[in-house]
């Protein structure tokens, strides 16, 4: 047995590494990436070229990431801020109940295991996300952030690396 669940309308680039146990649907997979096991990514999001997503992580609709990122283990996004199962009058939400809320994780950066990251948020070129972070707004490029919520911690020197 095979034990991968990906829809017909999943666009998968070249050379594109997959782990079993995962779950894919309508979204696009860039060229050289890699995605772990017990990964679910959801219709409408965007992995770039030569990234690794890494095991037990959740990718929602309305998420975009970008070339070369990291995503550690158990990493989950966050695409509706206010969630409800059901309406105001009780009845259960359908899609026309809620709009997708984006989220951004910009080229080169790096999210570490266990990290939550909010919706309406955008991570900047290749800032890193402590693991175990919760991150609640804007990460500025290089970066460093860590903590629930997540916080500056400093930026990278690029003469140290």
């Amino acid at each position: 047995m095979n034990y991968l669940c990906i829809s017909d309308d999943v666009k998968l680039g070249t050379n594109v590494k997959l782990a079993k146990f995962i779950n894919l649907y309508g979204c696009e997979i860039g060229d050289n990436s890699k995605i772990g096991a017990f990964v679910e990514i959801q219709k409408n999001a965007k992995i770039g070229k030569n990234c690794k997503i890494s095991s037990h992580t959740f990718i929602c609709e309305g998420v975009t990431i970008e070339d070369n990122v990291f995503i550690g283990h158990n990493v989950t996004f966050i695409n509706d801020m206010y969630p409800r199962a059901t309406t105001a009058d009780g009845s259960p939400q359908t899609e026309d109940d809620w709009k997708v809320e984006a989220t951004l994780v910009k080229n080169g950066a790096s999210i570490g295991s266990g990290a939550t990251i909010l919706a309406n948020v955008t991570i900047g070129e290749r800032a890193i996300i402590g693991a175990g972070s919760v991150v609640t707004r804007e990460v500025p490029p290089k970066a460093i952030v860590a903590g629930n919520p997540a916080a500056l911690m400093r930026f990278i020197d690029d003469k140290a690396q």
